[in-house]
């Protein structure tokens, strides 16, 4: 059986083609990151915290793949670098500065960067606003994968705003599905997928 995070990956890569604009919301190690990349050359990946780009930044680098770094207050490299990966230290919440061309996938992974500070986290009302913009850029048949971790302090809170939000998505408009374990003792991830009909 696959875990959320493999059966995330299998349902954005069903979606995704190369000439595609998707988001990781949340790039912390890069491994979604560069995921995405291996799809598609046309990846915006965001994250406040500037060792997560570095970290990102590495990984994608080792992998041969043109990246370029932006800050927030950098968002007009975006017209020159078509090809690259870029990695954008801002919010997620402020996807709207950077992306303006419909999208046909992201991901999230909510909670905190691991092996760092576990206080900065991911909260519900940027969340919230990261995950309104992004549906309204999304193409039809395009899809969002959030994989919610919520066993840490402000996790439930976040996992609940965004169980609740995704829940009054029109039915008309959107499939939404969860996966994950039902049977384990402590707080493994859920994995919520959106899809635009």
């Amino acid at each position: 059986m696959k875990k959320p995070l493999e059966f995330a990956h299998q349902v954005l890569k069903e979606v995704i083609k190369s000439d595609d604009i998707v988001v990781d919301a949340t790039m912390g190690n890069g491994y979604d990151t560069l995921f995405l990349s291996n799809l598609t050359a046309h990846v915006f990946a965001f994250d406040v915290q500037n060792e997560a780009l570095l970290a990102t930044e590495k990984r994608l680098s080792a992998a041969g793949k043109n990246v370029i770094k932006i800050s927030a207050s950098e968002n007009e490299k975006l017209l020159t670098e078509n090809s690259s990966v870029k990695l954008i230290l801002d919010g997620h919440e402020n996807v709207r500065k950077y992306i303006k061309q419909p999208i046909k996938a992201a991901i999230f992974n909510l909670g905190y960067l691991p092996k760092a500070d576990k206080t900065v986290i991911t909260k519900p009302d940027t969340t919230l606003t990261a995950l309104s913009a992004l549906t309204d850029l999304l193409v039809i048949g395009g899809r969002i994968a959030l994989m919610i971790y919520y066993g840490h302090e402000g996790g439930e809170q976040e996992k609940n705003a965004v169980i609740h939000w995704v829940s009054g998505l029109d039915q008309k408009v959107w499939e939404v599905f969860t996966y994950g374990p039902l049977n384990q003792v402590h707080t493994p991830p859920i994995l919520v997928i959106l899809e635009k009909k």
